[in-house]
């Protein structure tokens, strides 16, 4: 009668311990493919589920161009002895008279030796007023002072050299070897050389991108492109601020892959394969390779081009769905492009459920058979 009463407790136990998991779930990484697919348009949800084909990788490879716009191509280069707001100068006038406008008695020559230039660029220079220095160079500034004082005394002979400061320079932060404010000199007049002078950057070339900050206008541009379309080696500008950072763009991965985490892109272009790379590939006791998905915010643009509709307004929510089964389901992987912000999420199989929803009733019931044993 007591084995008849153990077995019966056993099998009620299982019975509820069987309910209680239908009901609660059990632990998991994520929603299953069923539960994913409820969020498609077609069913209860605001999203649009799409199976990735050749057509798809097409309409969906868009990579995010850099570059410098006209206005940053077309500056002139500045003179390596360019004058600069804050610039000390040194004037020497000499004057084909005894008693000339600056010269004092019994002499022909005039040192002015500590001459600034203001901030707004400016200097001044008696009997020749208020001159714009900064911007011209030494020769450009003694022509211009030539000019006024000739009208006033007759063949004046003007020296002009800078006495103290750099001149034009520039400034360069961020993940470069030498941080610091470096002068355009005549070798260093470009962003290439500008950047070689400072050290060269300091983070993988592959990713480096380079900002250029001139005014209220900025372009950025991949490191790698300086290289590749001299266009983008443009002339440096007074005042001209260069950022050196590594490519900001991530991903965050999701589910049975190997780390769940907001991931960096280590490649230029990275492929949904590539990315799941990075984060050591799908666990193999318990992923999908039929159910791997990419959630992404779609501009309207490119929605339209995948879903073949025109009825579409403003960024869509797309779920693009890998197979790898297939047997081009890697190739597509590889040729899918993945963009700043995606979600890749990897769900896990059915059999991976059945082995925790096992385990679990294993486990309760060995508890329950103690239970027994010990009512025994």
């Amino acid at each position: 009668m007591q084995i008849l009463t153990s077995r019966i407790t056993r099998a009620v136990a299982l019975v509820a311990i069987t309910a209680s998991l239908s009901a609660c779930g059990l632990p998991r990484s994520g929603p299953n493919k069923k539960e994913i697919f409820a969020g498609s348009v077609l069913e209860q949800g605001d999203s649009f589920v799409v199976a990735v084909n050749d057509r798809v990788t097409a309409a969906t490879a868009i990579t995010e161009e850099l570059g410098f716009s006209s206005a940053f191509q077309n500056a002139g280069v500045v003179g390596s002895d360019t004058i600069a707001a804050g610039d000390v100068l040194s004037l020497t006038i000499w004057e084909n008279v005894d008693d000339g406008l600056l010269a004092g008695q019994g002499a022909n020559a005039t040192v002015l030796s500590e001459v600034q230039v203001d901030g707004s660029g400016f200097i001044f220079v008696p009997y020749a007023g208020r001159i714009k220095a900064a911007g011209n160079s030494p020769e450009a500034i003694r022509r211009i002072i030539t000019e006024k004082l000739d009208t006033q005394t007759p063949d004046p002979q003007v020296m002009v050299t800078r006495a103290a400061g750099d001149g034009a320079t520039v400034t360069i932060t961020g993940q470069i070897a030498g941080q610091g404010v470096y002068p355009i000199q005549r070798p260093t007049r470009r962003l290439t050389a500008m950047l070689a002078q400072a050290g060269g950057v300091a983070v993988d070339p592959d990713i480096a991108q380079v900002k250029v900050i001139r005014g209220s206008k900025s372009g950025t541009v991949w490191f790698e492109d300086l290289y590749k379309n001299p266009k983008y080696d443009i002339p440096l500008r007074d005042g001209d601020r260069i950022l050196v950072e590594a490519d900001p763009r991530s991903f965050t991965a999701l589910g049975a892959t190997g780390g769940q985490s907001v991931i960096n892109f280590e490649t230029r272009n990275l492929s949904a394969i590539e990315a799941i790379a990075q984060v050591g590939g799908l666990q193999t006791n318990s992923a999908d390779p039929t159910g791997v998905f990419v959630f992404r915010n779609e501009p309207e643009a490119i929605a339209k081009q995948v879903l073949g509709r025109d009825d579409l307004v403003g960024p869509q929510r797309m779920i693009y769905m890998l197979d790898l089964t297939q047997p081009n389901g890697l190739f597509l992987a590889r040729d899918f492009l993945i963009r700043d912000g995606d979600t890749i999420y990897v769900t896990e199989a059915p059999f991976t459920q059945w082995q925790k929803t096992l385990g679990a009733i294993t486990g309760a019931t060995s508890s329950v058979d103690s239970l027994a044993s010990i009512g025994e």
